[in-house]
């Protein structure tokens, strides 16, 4: 086939990782050729701002070792599909910058494990996705690139941090990306772009080469259009890794696992037509309280009527301290970015300063210019609650009451096997509008930081659309190590509704 065009319809007509591979091995198109549509797709895009480096020759190089593979019959099932990384994860020959000047021109020696396991899958780099500056922001205007522009609205933020790659997905410069979840940066974007993602259970997926924020919450996952693409992406991505110390051992539960193996299979003793008669979905009171709109609960509660209509039952449950998951993780997170940014200070790898004094000097002005105005905040903050006098008070105290979020969790699911609920209060907001007022950007993480907390997998599903036009997101959340259950349940709704498969204008 000809390496400068292909037939097989690309971003603009939704397909799915299936349906490319399903090309791919039918010979309908190529690696090389599904490549070069994408790449002159994303420079066409370029006032997405969704890519922060781009390389035609590194990607179009794996697009035909792909090709190669699968000629030499050496094809799995990921093999030649393309991939956008988001730029926390570093990887060798695209710079790993972390949306931050400190690190605007490095360049890392290796890949992190995410990226090398995809790799050996046979997928293909696009390019390197916008981000909140070390992946600290709910909106993607903290990069030192720039805002991401949400493809539905140019005017309107696509969530943070990992806003590029959900950008990318949803305006079909890529069919799939990485992102990670701190305190809901899967999630969150997601809902507010119009796509699928998954962020495991903590521990699932390796952290090994991604720039640490806050090591105890930092988790990596999938963003693609469906449940059906996340469990394929899952299933490469996650699994024991001896360089991470906080990736889960065979014995803890990181054993490989197969996330596709309920896709589109009913509950036990349910029939085709219900599903997933017998599911229990719990609905927290306090996700459906003051502070929600309208919009965005009416496309939620439309989206529990379908799951009602599946064979499922919705049960009331209660996660009190929910509205105490915001002070709780903007204590914790702070006080581990704090040591985990106190690496960077211009004397081995980042930005330094062209002038100063001395030593001191020359670190408090290469953190001063290298670090944005977020980043400083979350370090003062962590490096306060972390000081002596304040350590028992704050920090300690935090993590008791992490405890007590994770055991609310834990009752909950003794009524229930799901729990469901809005991702974000709102819809996507305009660029600029909570800017000059973090507490409220800080709010608007209401639903998501608690599952973060606990340490449980949840994702989020389109459900509808809210006010002005924009994509609703419906969150899920599992019990420890409940992938597969999450994706069943996401799938069996996408099978039945078809907000997956909306695409903006833009797109």
């Amino acid at each position: 086939m000809s390496s400068s065009a292909s037939s097989f319809p690309v971003g603009s007509t939704v397909t799915s990782l299936r349906q490319i591979a399903d090309a791919l091995a039918a010979g309908a198109v190529s690696a090389e050729e599904l490549a070069r549509d994408y790449l002159t797709r994303i420079e066409q895009a370029g006032a997405l701002n969704a890519y922060v480096h781009v390389d035609a020759d590194l990607t179009l190089a794996q697009a035909r070792e792909a090709d190669a593979r699968r000629a030499r019959g050496e094809a799995g099932p990921l093999t030649g599909v393309p991939i956008a990384h988001k730029d926390v994860f570093v990887t060798r020959g695209w710079r790993s910058t972390a949306g931050s000047r400190m690190l605007a021109n490095y360049e890392s020696p290796f890949d992190a494990t995410v990226v090398e396991r995809l790799a050996a899958a046979g997928m293909v780099t696009l390019g390197k996705t916008n981000m909140d500056e070390f992946a600290m922001g709910s909106s993607n205007e903290n990069s030192h690139f720039g805002p991401v522009r949400n493809p539905w609205d140019a005017s309107r933020v696509p969530g943070g941090s990992s806003g590029g790659s959900a950008a990318a997905v949803a305006a079909g410069l890529a069919p799939a990306a990485t992102g990670t979840d701190t305190g809901g940066s899967i999630r969150q974007p997601a809902s507010f772009s119009g796509i699928t993602g998954i962020k495991p259970t903590y521990g699932r997926v390796s952290r090994f080469g991604m720039i640490a924020f806050a090591s105890s919450l930092d988790q990596a996952g999938p963003m693609a259009r469906s449940a059906e693409d996340c469990a394929l992406l899952l299933n490469a991505m996650a699994g024991f890794d001896e360089r991470d110390s906080t990736s889960l051992t065979p014995a803890q539960g990181g054993v490989d696992e197969d996330f596709t193996r309920l896709l589109g299979q009913p509950r036990g003793g349910a029939s085709a037509n219900q599903p997933l008669a017998g599911l229990r979905i719990g609905l927290p009171r306090e996700y459906f309280g003051a502070g929600l709109s309208a919009d965005v609960e009416a496309a939620v509660r439309a989206a529990l009527r379908e799951y009602e209509k599946l064979g499922a039952t919705l049960v009331e449950v209660s996660l009190p301290k929910t509205e105490l998951s915001i002070p709780v993780y903007y204590v914790i997170a702070p006080a581990e970015a704090s040591s985990n940014l106190s690496r960077f200070d211009g004397a081995r790898y980042g930005h330094r300063a062209a002038e100063y004094r001395d030593l001191l000097d020359m670190y408090k002005k290469s953190r001063a210019e290298g670090f944005g105005w977020e980043v400083k905040r979350r370090i003062l903050v962590g490096t306060y609650v972390l000081s002596h006098g304040y350590y028992d008070a704050y920090y300690l105290q935090a993590q008791k009451i992490r405890r007590l979020i994770a055991d609310d969790f834990q009752r909950a699911f003794g009524e229930c096997d799901v729990i469901m609920g809005p991702v974000a209060p709102t819809v996507a907001w305009k660029l600029g509008e909570k800017s000059a007022d973090p507490v409220q950007m800080y709010l608007a993480d209401v639903f998501t930081l608690s599952t973060s907390l606990a340490g449980l997998p949840g994702m989020s599903v389109p459900c509808g659309f809210g006010e002005g036009g924009m994509p609703v997101g419906l969150q899920m959340i599992g019990n420890y190590f409940g992938e597969a259950q999450l994706l069943q349940t996401a799938h069996a709704f996408q099978q039945a509704t078809d907000w997956h498969l909306r695409q903006p204008s833009q797109g």
